[in-house]
């Protein structure tokens, strides 16, 4: 009786550490967030065991049954697409309802998008805020706002599509000289970071198509 959360890589599939491999091996059961993806991952490490799918738009309904069987005595390991689960990811409300009714959790160390992206900005990494992806429609201006006053480094989840928009609302709100990082295909073959300000960053992803998931890294507010 023991939930495991398993990182698996952002990226290149040689981050897979060897315990996640090992703890897959060993459960009864993974959820995985996307199975067709999940797949190809644990098939290179020849990981066969069964797989059920688990994500955002069934958590609600599955956790009850899920802390049942666990109760029951079966190991589960959650796993995503890419990187730790639950950081803007599935697996909080699993995490949560599992400890309430006494079942073992274990989170294992491993791959976060954020972390290598927030190391390689040269932005302070000794205070720092994760904000995950902001709002995309309702409430989306006011939290950009809100960053204004933040002295911390921020870290922002952004999809390709929105990123020059997002670029184009900091600049408005921030100033163009607000110094920022933006890392894309972390650990990948076309892994790419630019800094500089935000008129820079925002001018070299003008000119070029935006692929990859991405993670941008913002200066605090300085005095």
């Amino acid at each position: 009786m023991k939930l495991f959360l398993v990182p698996t890589p952002v990226g290149n599939l040689g981050d897979m550490t060897y315990r996640g491999v090992e703890v897959l091996k060993s459960v009864d059961l993974i959820l995985a967030e996307d199975t067709r993806t999940s797949r190809v991952l644990l098939q290179h490490y020849g990981i066969d065991t069964p797989l059920q799918s688990y994500h955002i738009f069934n958590e609600h309904q599955t956790v009850a049954a899920l802390v049942e069987r666990l109760k029951a005595g079966t190991t589960l390991a959650v796993i995503t697409d890419a990187g730790t689960p639950g950081i803007s990811d599935p697996g909080f409300l699993l995490v949560r309802e599992a400890l309430k009714e006494g079942v073992e959790v274990e989170c294992l160390p491993g791959a976060t998008a954020f972390v290598p992206a927030l190391i390689d900005s040269g932005l302070p990494c000794d205070r720092f805020v994760f904000l995950g992806f902001l709002p995309h429609k309702k409430g989306r201006q006011t939290a950009i706002n809100a960053l204004a006053a933040e002295e911390r480094t921020m870290i922002v989840y952004e999809s390709p599509y929105r990123l020059v928009k997002l670029m184009e609302e900091l600049a408005a709100v921030l100033g163009v000289e607000r110094q920022v990082s933006v890392s894309r295909e972390i650990s990948k073959l076309h892994a790419e970071t630019a800094r500089g300000t935000l008129a820079d960053v925002l001018a070299h992803f003008r000119q070029k198509e935006v692929k990859g998931e991405i993670v941008v890294i913002l200066a605090g507010k300085t005095a």
